[in-house]
């Protein structure tokens, strides 16, 4: 999974922190911030729940798209 935070958007609310707290954290100027080693979600079913939970939208949580699949052609 691939996580994005837009730090320009970000008003440090807390609300993925309280959410996955086994992913996200605040950092010291209480913006949201990755846990280290945790950039791809960790497997956390909760990520997506997180970027919900953003009352401004500054998170994104995308799965990398799958290499093997193929196009729809319809």
């Amino acid at each position: 999974m691939r996580i994005g935070i837009d730090k320009d958007t970000c008003i440090g609310a807390g609300q993925c922190a309280l959410t996955a707290p086994d992913v996200f954290t605040q950092d010291d100027d209480g913006y949201s911030t990755l846990r280290p080693g945790r950039e791809d979600g960790g497997g956390s079913p909760l990520v997506r729940e997180a970027a919900r939970a953003c009352p401004v939208g500054a998170i994104t949580a995308e799965e990398p798209e799958d290499a093997g699949a193929l196009p729809d052609v319809r």
